[in-house]
């Protein structure tokens, strides 16, 4: 079993979101206090690989920095930023998304825009801020495993759209 796997973070390199889409499941988002390590592993149960896209540089260290958990002790794992320049594609998720086809709802709207959507949501309560970030973290992770049907290494198939949001 695959997880697909993308965080988002605040100004200050807090988690705001973690989202994890599985086939069987669809997409599970831990949000704010409900970002525990606990509820992460009960979201990856049975899961035996991460996807990441530039997950090694970034989003499992950022997890381990903050809930002092090592996936990649748990889990094998897959970066495909890597995988992708292995077959020639360069530049970050949205851009080889675009070149490969993959649509997103949240085009426009780019990692940097993260922490300023959370911003809004955390100290202003706009909750159209934080639907919007959670749709985009939803896109992310969906189009994790769309880039790799792509790439022919999954199976391509219909994901599933089912989301499960976790606050505490």
């Amino acid at each position: 079993m695959r997880a697909y796997l993308d965080i988002e973070t605040t100004h200050d390199r807090r988690i705001s979101v973690i989202g994890i889409y599985r086939q069987d499941r669809g997409t599970i988002q831990l949000i704010d206090s409900g970002i525990r390590d606990v509820l992460l592993y009960d979201a990856l149960e049975g899961v035996e690989t991460l996807v990441t896209f530039n997950g090694t540089g970034f989003d499992l260290p950022c997890i381990k920095q903050s809930l002092r958990v090592n996936l990649l002790q748990d889990y094998s794992h897959s970066d495909l930023m890597y995988v992708c320049r292995k077959h020639g594609l360069r530049g970050g998720l949205k851009r080889i998304e675009v070149i490969t086809g993959i649509a997103r709802d949240t085009a426009g709207i780019t990692g940097s825009d993260a922490p300023r959507l959370w911003h809004l949501y955390e100290y202003n309560n706009d909750i159209n801020a934080l639907e919007l970030l959670l749709n985009y973290n939803q896109e992310d992770v969906i189009n994790l495993f769309r880039l790799e049907a792509h790439l022919g290494i999954v199976a391509h198939a219909d994901a599933n759209v089912h989301v499960h949001r976790v606050f505490n």
